[in-house]
C-alpha cells in the first residue's frame, strides 16, 4: 500500500553526542513536512557534561534518550547502538522512513542498507557532512538552513571542532539550473517546475533552494536572469532564455520587420 508523505510513519534517530540541541525544534518541523514522527530517539553519554543542554528539547519533543556509556576514550559508542536499534525497526516492518541525524560518515553504511530494504532516508547535518553520507540519503537537508530559535545551547566537542572541516563549496547553480531545465524540457523548450525540481532531488540528494537564498525553487528560479516562467501554481513552467519556442519565434518575427525595413529604405 502506497504511504503519502503527511501520513508516512518516521523514526527520527538523533546522533546527540555529533548534533546541538538548538537544532531540535527546527529539524522536527522541517521532517513533519514528510511524515509523522513515530520514534523519536537520541543517544549519547548522557552522563557526560557535553550533553547537559539536551535536557529540556528532549522534554519538549518527548524525545527518549538511550544512554550509550564511552567504553573507551577516542571511541564514539553512540554510533553502535544507533545503527542496532534502526536494524531492529526496521526488521518490526511498522516503519516508512528513517530520518537519521548525523554529520558522522559512520552512518553512510546504514543508510544504504536502509535504502535496499525499500525504506526512505532522509540525512539532517551540517554542511562538514561527508559526501559518502550526503549521496547515501535521499534526501539531505543541511541543518544551517534552518531556522534556530532562542539562545544557542552548549555546542557538542564535534561542533567545537567543526572549523578543522571545512563545507564543500556549493555547486554552481546555472550550471545546476540549466542541466535540469536541459533534462527535462520538453521539445518546445519549456520544463515543468516540478520536474525540475524532482530531477534536482535526484541529481544531488542535498539541493535546497534555502542554499542559495530562497524559500522556494520558484523563488530561485524567477530570480535568475538566465532563465524566463511562464504560467502560475501548479502549472508554471521554465525555460533558457532564447531557447523557448515563443521567444526564437519572436526572435524570427523581429529579425524579418528588420530585414523589411532595411529593403524599404534601400528601395526608396
Amino acid at each position: 500500500m502506497t504511504t503519502t508523505p503527511s501520513t508516512a510513519r518516521l523514526a527520527v534517530l538523533i546522533d546527540a553526542d555529533n548534533t546541538s540541541p538548538k537544532h531540535v525544534s527546527a529539524l522536527l518541523e522541517e521532517l513533519a513536512t514528510y511524515g509523522v514522527a513515530t520514534v523519536k530517539r537520541a543517544y549519547g553519554d548522557w552522563t557526560t557534561p557535553q550533553l547537559g543542554g539536551w535536557k529540556a528539547q528532549l522534554n519538549r519533543h518527548a524525545i527518549v534518550p538511550v544512554q550509550q556509556f564511552a567504553y573507551t576514550t577516542g571511541k564514539n559508542s553512540t554510533d553502535s547502538a544507533l545503527i542496532i536499534d534502526a536494524m531492529d525497526l526496521l526488521y518490526s516492518g511498522n516503519l516508512d522512513a528513517f530520518a537519521l541525524v548525523s554529520s558522522d560518515s559512520d552512518f553512510t553504511r546504514l543508510a544504504t542498507r536502509l535504502r535496499e530494504s525499500g525504506r526512505t532516508v532522509y540525512g539532517l547535518g551540517l554542511r562538514k557532512t561527508p559526501q559518502s553520507l550526503v549521496a547515501a540519503c535521499d534526501t539531505f537537508i543541511y541543518l544551517e538552513v534552518l531556522g534556530e530559535e532562542g539562545p544557542s545551547a552548549p555546542a557538542s566537542e564535534d561542533e567545537v571542532e567543526e572549523g578543522t572541516e571545512p563545507s564543500a563549496p556549493l555547486p554552481n547553480l546555472q550550471s545546476l539550473l540549466s542541466r535540469a531545465v536541459n533534462a527535462t524540457s520538453d521539445d518546445d523548450g519549456w520544463a515543468r517546475l516540478g520536474a525540475i525540481g524532482s530531477y534536482l532531488r535526484s541529481a544531488d540528494s542535498s539541493f535546497d533552494p534555502r542554499l542559495y537564498g530562497a524559500a522556494k525553487l520558484i523563488t530561485l528560479v524567477e530570480g535568475q536572469p538566465y532563465l524566463t516562467t511562464t504560467g502560475s501554481g501548479s502549472d508554471v513552467r521554465v525555460g533558457l532564455k532564447g531557447r523557448t519556442t515563443v521567444e526564437k519565434a519572436a526572435a524570427r518575427k523581429t529579425a524579418a520587420k528588420r530585414t523589411a525595413t532595411k529593403k524599404a529604405q534601400a528601395s526608396g
